[in-house]
């Protein structure tokens, strides 16, 4: 499963799964100066339930680390999933 960056304009970004023209499934983020605000996290009915979305957040981490910056979780996945695991401690904001 591969995942897409795209730049959506006005300092919003996203890694989206799409197959057959179709989004199924998208972590979007703003960028704010060094952080990227969490914002939204999407997983098609179809894909619920495979670890889609914690790949798409280990894509935003891993893009983070890259570029140095930091996540600020807003999304209520993101909160979660920062609530209940420790691997993301370095790129939290």
């Amino acid at each position: 499963m591969e995942f897409e960056f795209k730049e959506l304009g006005n300092d919003v970004y996203a890694f989206q799964y799409i197959q057959g023209g179709e989004r199924l499934g998208e972590i979007t983020w703003t960028l704010l100066g060094d952080v990227m605000v969490m914002d939204h996290t999407y997983v098609s009915d179809q894909l619920r339930g495979q670890g889609v979305a914690k790949k798409l957040l280990d894509s935003a981490a891993s893009y983070a680390r890259e570029q140095e910056l930091k996540m600020e979780p807003v999304c209520s996945y993101v909160v979660a999933a920062f609530s209940k695991s420790n691997e993301y401690d370095d790129v939290k904001a």
